[in-house]
Parts: C-alpha cells; sequence; structure tokens
C-alpha cells in the first residue's frame, strides 16, 4: 500500500524488517526445538540464539546470487552465527517458515486492525446514543418514506460495525497455525516433536494436514472478510455523502482550519473522506477475489499465490486499518445539522404520515382499499401542489383525529427499546 494510505503501526508489521525478524523468531525456534530432541548440540542452539543476526540490505544482495529469498537469509544468518550456523533451517522447507512467519505477522497486523475496527464501532455508538431523538427523514429509493432518528440510522451501522469487529476477530483466529512438516507435508525431514515444539513457543496450532503449504482457505477467509469490512464502511460512507449534498446538508464531514474543498472554488466543502473510503472499499474487493483464486494450488503447492499474497495481504489489512481509523474520526467529528433534518421533513407538506392516515381510516371502518385511494390522493396533491396533506385530509375525512395522525412522537414509542440493544455494545 502506498504511504498516503499507511498507517505507521501497521506499515511497520510489513516492512521488510519486521518479516526477516519474524522468519528468525521460526528459525531458532526450530533449532533449539532440534536441541530438546537431541537432533542438535544444546550450543549449537545456544549459539544461534545468541549470534544470529542479519541485515536487510544483506540479505537482498544474497538474494542476487541466489534468486530465492530465504535461501538468501539462511545464508546470511548461518554465516553471522559461524561453526554453529550449519544448524540454522536444519530438516525444514522455505515454507515452513515462510507460512509458520505469516502467521505471526498477521497475528500482529490483527491485533492493530481489530484495535481500529473496535475504535470505529465505539465512534458510532457513542453518535447514535447523541443522536437518538434527533428527528429526521427516513428514505427508501432515494426518497422521503416516514420519519425517524439519526441516532437510530446510526444504530445501524454501529451493529454492522460490531459484525464486522466479530468477522475479523474470527477470521484471525483461523490464521493462527503454522506448520513444519516439510517439503510435501509427511515430516520426513522433521519429525511432529519438533513442529509441535516451535507452535508452543510461538503461540500458534499446527496445521492438521498441509501440503508444503498451509492451506489457503484461511487466507481467503480473511481477504473476504476484510472485503466485507470494506463494504460496511462504504455504506457509513456512502450515507455521509449523500446527506452532505447542498440539496439535503444535514451531515458534513469534519473540515479542519486550513483545509480547501477545491483549487478553484472556494466556497467547496467537498466529502473527501467518504469518498476516499468508497474508493478503497473497491480495492478491497479486488484483493478478495484474488484471496479465493488462491485456494486453488497444484497437487502439494506451486507458488501462483505467492506474489499475490505479497501485495494482497499486506496492502489488505493496512487499507482496512487506514479506512476504519478514517471512518472513525469521521463518525466522531461529522457535524450534525438537526434543525436541517427537521427542515426537511416538511419537504412532502407532511405526505410522509400517509401510512397513519391510512390505518387511521381503516380503523374508521373505511376498506382499506378506497382509504389508500383517498389517501394516496391527497398526499400526492399535497406534494405537487406545496398544500398541507393535514389540511386536505380533514376535508376528506373531516372525522378523523387529525392530531393523532400527524403525532412525530408516535414514530419513537419503540426506540428506547432498539436503543438499550445499541447500550450493550459499549
Amino acid at each position: 500500500m502506498i504511504a498516503r494510505y499507511t498507517r505507521p503501526e501497521m506499515g511497520e508489521v510489513w516492512s521488510p524488517q519486521r518479516k526477516l525478524e519474524t522468519w528468525l523468531e521460526v528459525e531458532l525456534a526450530a533449532t533449539e526445538a532440534w536441541a530438546e530432541e537431541g537432533a542438535v548440540p544444546k550450543e549449537a542452539a545456544e549459539a544461534c540464539r545468541a549470534s544470529a543476526a542479519f541485515t536487510v540490505e544483506a540479505v537482498n544482495e544474497r538474494e542476487k546470487v541466489t534468486d530465492h529469498d530465504v535461501a538468501a537469509f539462511v545464508d546470511v544468518v548461518a554465516a553471522s552465527v559461524g561453526e554453529h550456523g550449519r544448524w540454522i533451517h536444519y530438516g525444514l522447507t522455505s515454507s515452513d517458515v515462510l507460512d509458520t512467519a505469516l502467521a505471526l505477522q498477521l497475528r500482529q497486523a490483527g491485533e492493530i486492525l481489530l484495535a481500529s475496527a473496535r475504535a470505529y464501532r465505539d465512534a458510532l455508538v457513542e453518535r447514535a446514543l447523541e443522536h437518538r431523538d434527533t428527528l429526521c427523514v427516513g428514505r427508501t429509493h432515494g426518497v422521503h418514506a416516514e420519519p425517524t432518528t439519526f441516532g437510530l440510522r446510526l444504530a445501524g451501522f454501529a451493529f454492522e460495525a460490531d459484525r464486522n469487529l466479530q468477522r475479523l476477530e474470527n477470521a484471525f483466529e483461523q490464521l493462527a497455525f503454522g506448520k513444519l512438516s516439510g517439503a510435501v507435508g509427511t515430516y520426513a525431514s522433521v519429525p511432529p516433536a519438533v513442529e509441535a515444539r516451535v507452535m508452543e513457543r510461538l503461540g500458534l496450532q499446527r496445521e492438521d494436514v498441509a501440503t508444503q503449504v498451509i492451506p489457503r482457505d484461511r487466507h481467503a477467509v480473511l481477504t473476504s472478510r476484510i472485503a466485507i469490512a470494506g463494504s460496511g464502511l462504504e455504506r457509513f460512507a456512502t450515507e455521509v455523502r449523500n446527506l452532505q449534498r447542498t440539496e439535503v446538508r444535514e451531515v458534513e464531514e469534519p473540515f479542519a482550519a486550513g483545509q480547501k474543498g477545491s483549487s478553484a472554488m472556494p466556497h467547496k466543502r467537498n466529502p473527501i473522506r467518504t469518498e476516499r473510503i468508497t474508493g478503497l472499499s473497491r480495492v478491497l474487493r479486488g484483493y478478495a477475489q484474488t484471496g479465493l483464486e488462491n485456494i486453488a494450488l497444484w497437487h502439494e503447492r506451486d507458488i501462483s499465490h505467492s506474489g499475490a499474497e505479497r501485495v494482497i495481504l499486506p496492502d489488505a489489512t493496512i487499507g482496512l486499518d487506514y479506512m476504519q481509523d478514517l471512518a472513525a474520526k469521521v463518525a466522531a467529528g461529522m457535524t450534525v445539522r438537526a434543525d436541517r433534518m427537521r427542515e426537511n421533513l416538511g419537504h412532502t407538506h407532511g405526505a410522509l404520515f400517509s401510512q397513519r392516515a391510512l390505518t387511521a381510516l381503516v380503523e374508521s371502518g373505511m376498506t382499506r382499499d378506497d382509504a389508500y385511494r383517498v389517501v394516496q390522493e391527497n398526499a400526492q396533491r399535497a406534494w405537487d401542489t406545496g398544500t398541507e396533506f393535514r389540511d386536505l385530509l380533514g376535508e376528506a375525512a373531516p372525522d378523523l383525529d387529525l392530531d393523532a395522525v400527524f403525532d412525530y412522537d408516535a414514530y419513537l414509542t419503540h426506540l428506547p427499546e432498539i436503543f438499550e440493544r445499541l447500550e450493550t455494545l459499549r
């Protein structure tokens, strides 16, 4: 991911330095496990732990000769240890190191990603509770439907964010698996006991059946759930963008002092943050597709997944982390124009009370179809002519209790129960 969309902590997880550090962690754990099995001299394992070192530059230089990144790394580390360096990578194949180390990197990335997911959810919860009674119009098909509250709308986004948090937690749990079972998973060059010791040291579970690699369905779950979470962020972003339109202007993104909305038009306040979230969500969905295509490898493995994973796993986690942080800031800092929301409720001249009018006419004894026709005709007249629907309905059905029909509070009666559910997320 480009630096523009990379938060430093997550970027560090995927740095060349951190990657090689995790490789070394696996290599040293394996050497020590072999020593405990009696296959490697104890003093050799101790020397490896004390002396093993590398630099990214040295590994890159060596790779120009080997044309193999793990082999280059092993050469550099072994040379740094000296005589006992020959026990580095003993019995292992490259993917034993790569896949187990990748699990460690993903665990680190997961801790950061889950934290930003919680922050996004929590920002939505707080704003939803703040605006639990802020009346606004509900829209279906982009058209005014019935009154709701802005807090209820945000509550829906908050619960979606919580579901995505749970999905991501589960995805990272499924990725906490490593393998040291050799070239085709038969343990021909490294016994299960060594693998068990290494996984215990590293805090990972062992893969029940590996080929030369960890099965890639595990990774596809993560990229798919990252894409789903990104789409949830896009749904929130799209809502803010729509509500920030000049004709609506119910919500506005934070606009910082000194910020410029347009290079040519100084009056502009553009929803650039939510538009950025929308665009990046498309990238995440592309990564999900690649993750799915990585599942089907030839026989015990090929490396068609490898080059793709070097891009999609860092970029997907970095991208979602950035988007969640950005969305949390939008949620926490957006300007909510309650007065404009109330003003916009009147755009249909009361026609959005049509369902309550229909129900009242049915309760008065009118057939549903007749009642529907009366309400439809007068609601559309109100909207088309700018006449108040209440006045038109009063003429068409003079015996109705109009105060009871045209009552905003009637739409809020059951909302406390919903907000009690929201409180459980705090």
